[in-house]
C-alpha cells in the first residue's frame, strides 16, 4: 500500500498535545478526522510528539493509503481543518519509510520577551527580570558535552533511554526576543521546556554554571526547573538526510 509523508504547521494553544488521546482533542486527531471526512480512515504516526500548548513549524506524520493525494486533495484538507492546522505537503514514499526513526534531527526554539507586548502573549514567555545572558550562552553550551538527559526528562515517560545527541544549543537576541536554540536527534519529554527554566536560573543568578553542569550529571529530574509554559517553545524542523525525499520516491 502506498505510503505518504505529511508536512503540518500548527498553533497548539487550543490542543492538548499532538498525540491521540482520550477525551481530549489533539492535532492528529484533527488531521485523521480530516481524512476520514475526505477520503477514508487512515491512521497516522508522528515524527515528533510535541506537549499541549506547544507550537509547530514543521512537523511530519506518515500513513497509508490506497488512493492518490495530489495538490487538490491538499486543498480540501486544508478547508475542513481549523484555523490554527495547516497542511504544508503530502509527499508519496516508499512502503518502509518512516517519519520517526528516518529523522536526523529535531530543532526547537523556545521564545522569550521582557518588554510587555499583547502580541507575544500566546507565542512567548513573559520574563521581565534582568538576565545574564553570557552565563546563559555558558550553560547552553556545556550541553552539547552531554549525552545523558535523565534530569531534564518528566518522570511520567514511558521511554527507557535518555541519551540524547545535541549539535546545536545556544542563546541569541532577535527583535528584542531572546530565543533559546536547541537542536538534536532525539529528545525526552518536556526537555527543552526543562532545559530552558533551568537555564533562567543560571540568567538571573539563582544557579552556577557549575551548579547546572551538576544538575545534568545527576541524572535526577528532581533537581531541575521545569518552570516555563509550553507557548513559548516551537518545534522548527525536522530534518532528514539530504537526498532522503528524492531517493525515497525513487525506489
Amino acid at each position: 500500500m502506498p505510503r505518504y509523508f505529511l508536512e503540518v504547521s500548527y498553533k497548539g494553544t487550543r490542543f492538548s498535545g499532538f498525540q491521540v488521546q482520550q477525551n481530549a482533542n489533539s492535532i492528529q486527531a484533527e488531521l485523521q478526522k480530516a481524512f476520514e471526512i475526505i477520503k477514508k480512515p487512515v491512521v497516522m504516526t508522528g515524527s515528533s510528539r510535541t506537549d499541549s500548548g506547544v507550537h509547530a513549524i514543521q512537523n511530519y506524520l506518515h500513513f497509508d493509503l490506497e488512493e492518490d493525494i495530489n495538490d487538490r486533495t491538499v486543498y480540501k484538507l486544508n478547508s475542513i481543518l481549523p484555523a490554527d492546522i495547516m497542511i504544508r505537503s503530502i509527499t508519496p514514499m516508499k512502503a518502509g519509510a518512516h517519519c520517526r526513526y528516518d529523522a536526523i534531527s529535531r530543532e526547537y526554539k523556545y521564545y522569550i520577551y521582557r518588554k510587555k507586548n499583547p502580541f507575544l502573549n500566546d507565542r512567548a514567555y513573559y520574563f521581565p527580570y534582568k538576565i545574564d545572558l553570557e552565563a546563559m550562552e555558558e550553560a547552553a553550551g556545556i550541553i552539547k558535552k552531554h549525552i545523558d538527559f535523565t534530569s531534564f526528562s518528566r518522570r511520567k515517560t514511558q521511554v527507557k533511554n535518555f541519551q540524547c545527541e545535541i549539535t546545536g544549543s545556544h542563546w541569541q537576541w532577535k527583535n528584542d526576543i531572546l530565543v533559546y536554540n536547541v537542536k538534536g536527534n532525539r529528545f525526552l519529554r518536556g526537555m527543552v521546556r526543562a532545559l530552558t527554566a533551568t537555564m533562567l536560573k543560571v540568567g538571573r543568578n539563582k544557579l552556577s554554571v557549575s551548579e547546572f553542569e551538576h544538575i545534568i550529571e545527576a541524572r535526577n529530574c528532581k533537581e531541575a526547573s521545569f518552570g516555563v509554559p509550553p507557548h513559548g517553545l516551537f518545534l522548527i524542523a525536522v530534518n532528514y538526510a539530504d537526498d532522503y525525499f528524492v531517493k525515497e520516491q525513487e525506489n
